[in-house]
C-alpha cells in the first residue's frame, strides 16, 4: 500500500450518514453509496471502477460538484447548466483536504463534453479575441475537431499541472493508443504535483502504476490491477476470442 502524504490536495472522501433520511431513495439506494463511509484517495490517482450503474460517475460528480466545479464539466469557472439531472450526493459527503491548494483544475467528463464545447464557444462569442477562452484548449474550437481530438485537446492543453483533475470515463472518446498517450501526459502532470481521480473502464487507463484503483461490485474495495474485472474480461477475450465468440454468437 502506498504511503498516504499529508500534503496531497483531496486526502479522503467521507459520507454524512447521519445527515441521510432514506437509503431507500437514489442514489443512497446504491449499494456504493450504502457502503460508503471513508474513502482515502492515492496522492497522485485514484481510480473508481465499476460496471455500468454501480455509481462510480455519481460519486465522481459528487466530489467534482463538492470541491466546487461545475457538475457538467469544466474549471469552477464555469457556471452553466443545459440540464439539471446530477444528484444531491455532493450535499451529503465531506472531502478532507490537505494543506496544499492546487493551482489547477478540471473536471472532465464525456457524457457532458458537448455541452462544455458549446459554453467556451458562447462564452468567446461575447468576449473580445485579444482574450478567447478557446486559446487555451488548443486555439481551435473544439465543434470543430473531432470528439477524440477534441477530448484529448482539453487535456494536452488546457491541464497545466500543479492541479487536481477529476476524469470520468475518459476513455469514451479515445482511440487505445490515445489513451497511452493520456497515460504518458498524466504521469508528466503527476510529476508537477498533480492529482487525479478517474472512473473508468478502461484497463489501458487504469494500468497507471502509482495508483490506488477501488472496484464498485456490492461495496467499495481496493484491489490490484490484475484483480478488476475490466481487466480479466479483456485478458480472456483477446487471449481466447475465438471461443468466447462463439459462446455469445450461440455456436
Amino acid at each position: 500500500m502506498e504511503i498516504w502524504e499529508n500534503n496531497q490536495y483531496v486526502k479522503s472522501i467521507e459520507l454524512k450518514s447521519d445527515k441521510i433520511e432514506s437509503f431507500s431513495k437514489y442514489p443512497f439506494n446504491l449499494p456504493a453509496i450504502k457502503n460508503l463511509s471513508k474513502l482515502k484517495l492515492h496522492p497522485k490517482v485514484t481510480f473508481i471502477v465499476g460496471e455500468n450503474g454501480s455509481g462510480k460517475s455519481t460519486i465522481l460528480e459528487a466530489v467534482a460538484a463538492s470541491y466546487g466545479f461545475n457538475a457538467e464539466g469544466g474549471t469552477k469557472n464555469f457556471n452553466f447548466s443545459s440540464c439539471d439531472t446530477h444528484s444531491e450526493l455532493e450535499n451529503y459527503i465531506k472531502l478532507v483536504k490537505g494543506i496544499r491548494k492546487p493551482e489547477d483544475g478540471f473536471f472532465l467528463r464525456a457524457e457532458s463534453f458537448y455541452n462544455l464545447a458549446t459554453n467556451i464557444d458562447n462564452l468567446d462569442l461575447e468576449q473580445p479575441a485579444i482574450s478567447r477562452i478557446i486559446d487555451s484548449y488548443g486555439g481551435i474550437s473544439l465543434h470543430k475537431q473531432s470528439h477524440g481530438e477534441s477530448f484529448f485537446s482539453v487535456f494536452m492543453n488546457r491541464f497545466r499541472g500543479n492541479g487536481l483533475y477529476i476524469l470520468d470515463e475518459p476513455e469514451a472518446a479515445l482511440s487505445p493508443s490515445r489513451q497511452m498517450s493520456m497515460i504518458s501526459r498524466m504521469h508528466d502532470l503527476v510529476e508537477d504535483n498533480s492529482q487525479f481521480i478517474i472512473a473508468t473502464h478502461s484497463p489501458i487507463i487504469m494500468a497507471y502504476p502509482d495508483s490506488i484503483i477501488y472496484e464498485i461490485k456490492n461495496d467499495i474495495r481496493a484491489v490490484r490491477y490484475e484483480e478488476t474485472e475490466n481487466y480479466l474480461v479483456m485478458k480472456g477475450f483477446l487471449n481466447d476470442n475465438e471461443r468466447i465468440l462463439n459462446i455469445l454468437l450461440g455456436k
